[in-house]
């Protein structure tokens, strides 16, 4: 059942047994793991059913950091930011899931074994089911093209999916909305999670609307999966028994931001026998209903030994050159990549044709790179509270997005290595375009990939959730979503996001039993 808390009458109380924030990826996928497991689910969305600028305002906030939109990376409407989820899906690594030495913060509480199960229901859910990420077999199988082998030793190939992408709050949207147990809150905007006296408990949720309603909703169990950036706001202004805010007593709440350091332009490859580049490496590739295409990563080994992070490059042809230019390849940058292709051309070709002759109609292509690294845990890139208030005189939150030497030499270790690999196997030559190697280009953007700011730890003073995403001190309060994930890997988070929430699932039922 779909309820719009704007037309309830006011100060209206809902009592239920489970109480979900958020309408978002998390939030839809613990409702409906729940379905049928005779819990009654309040699910507490803060916007309607379709995009409301006056709404989506809510988001806006303070930043202090690296330039970073509040507003434009998320969406405050059913279905949360899935409405704009470019579907890019892949799992982490298992060397994300480790303590690295050469990697402050890191190690989550388990193994990547322990996700393993969730996996697959996750690439279900997600609408790419049954996955090959590793198998390069079955890829070459069902294209019928033969991969080139990794040269080098320092990269590797995977394959990243892409969901049609699921837009969740349609795809499942009549399954919520018919099943028995769950109603779901719209245009309610929780403004505390009201704890007990003792701050151990909480008691309720209490709930404005934008034309000035008041409800609550009370619960045995809350879990808070509003968004990497809005679970931290939540907890932080939820400060009137905890003074610190909930779950914030050793000052964790919104600590170790991370976000997915994506760079264009940074370089570019030239090609001259497309022959020697299967197509599933050069643009997505659909086999059987799935959508695929071949990721560059960092070899297990080589991230190892040179203590680095974890980083994905992919990439996709920008222009073809024919041998004779045409008036509009005569820009400086297709003089530049036409020069390259001429002096390699006999390293980049089968042919036997001389390429500065009419014979050779085709020169080659030009690729362009995209490139995106794992951000190292940094406590001091932060969500904080701004002294400026929003519609619902609530603090907004003030952002302050920073990154380390650390992540640079990571990323440029990443893009010589992909050089190196391309000139080995014979592919291409890559141009640097970068002027200042010792400063990151301006600008750097991010994926809108939220992650760290609630982060897991079995420690206490590390982290403000335990191993299954309950709040540190507080019996009945859980966080889900990427805000929970320890470090952030190089993969989209968006498929160890559900599968994470689908394990938070299997331990509500065991709890609420």
């Amino acid at each position: 059942m779909f309820i719009d808390a704007r037309n309830l009458p006011d100060q209206t109380v809902l009592e239920t047994d489970l109480a979900i924030i958020g309408g978002g990826v998390a939030g839809i996928t613990l409702a409906r793991a729940l379905a049928d497991s005779g819990i009654r689910i309040c699910l507490v969305e803060a916007g309607g059913l379709e995009l409301d600028p006056q709404v989506q305002a809510l988001y806006e906030g303070e930043n202090v950091g690296i330039d970073y939109s509040t507003t434009a990376t998320r969406l405050r409407y059913f279905g949360g930011s899935s409405n704009h989820w470019g579907g890019y899906t892949r799992p982490l690594d298992p060397i994300d899931f480790e303590q690295r030495d050469w990697v402050p913060h890191s190690g989550w509480p388990f193994s990547m074994e322990e996700l393993l199960p969730w996996y697959k229901p996750a690439t279900e859910l997600t609408q790419i089911a049954p996955a090959h990420f590793d198998d390069a077999p079955y890829w070459e199988q069902e294209t019928g093209a033969t991969l080139p082998r990794p040269a080098t030793g320092r990269m590797r190939f995977q394959f990243v999916h892409f969901s049609p992408p699921t837009r969740f709050g349609t795809e499942y949207r009549e399954e919520l909305e018919t099943a028995p147990d769950i109603q779901v809150l719209l245009n309610a905007n929780v403004t505390r999670i009201a704890a007990a006296e003792n701050g151990r408990t909480v008691s309720r949720l209490d709930i404005r609307t934008l034309n000035n309603l008041t409800h609550q909703v009370r619960a045995r169990r809350y879990v808070v999966a509003v968004g990497g950036l809005e679970n931290a706001r939540l907890l932080l202004l939820s400060n009137d028994v905890v003074k610190a805010g909930l779950g914030n007593h050793n000052d964790q709440v919104g600590r170790y931001f991370m976000e997915h350091p994506h760079l264009a332009g940074f370089a570019e490859i030239v090609a001259g026998d497309m022959g020697r580049l299967p197509k599933i490496m050069r643009e997505r590739v659909r086999v059987q209903g799935r959508s695929a295409k071949v990721a560059f990563n960092p070899a297990t080994d080589f991230l190892r030994e040179e203590r680095l992070l974890n980083a994905t490059f992919m990439m996709g042809v920008a222009r073809n050159y024919a041998a004779q230019p045409t008036p509009d390849q005569e820009e400086p940058r297709s003089s530049a990549h036409r020069d390259m292709l001429l002096a390699a051309r006999r390293f980049l070709s089968d042919s036997d044709v001389d390429s500065t002759t009419d014979a050779a109609d085709a020169l080659g292509v030009w690729l362009g790179i995209g490139g995106s690294c794992e951000q190292a845990p940094n406590p001091d890139s932060r969500v904080s509270l701004s002294d400026s208030r929003d519609a619902l005189d609530l603090p907004r939150l003030k952002l302050d997005w920073r990154l380390t030497e650390q992540d640079r030499v990571s990323f440029y270790t990443h893009m010589r290595s992909l050089a190196l690999e391309f000139g080995a196997l014979g592919l291409g030559r890559m141009l640097e375009t970068i002027a200042d190697k010792d400063n990151w280009p301006q600008p750097v953007a991010g994926g809108s990939h939220h992650m760290g700011t609630t982060r897991m730890s079995d420690d206490p003073t590390r982290g403000v959730v335990d191993r299954n995403c309950k709040v540190h001190d507080i019996e009945n309060l859980y966080v889900a979503g990427s805000s929970t994930f320890p470090t952030s890997g190089s993969a989209n988070p968006t498929l160890t996001l559900v599968a994470l929430t689908l394990r938070l699932a299997q331990h509500l039922k065991e709890q609420m039993r």
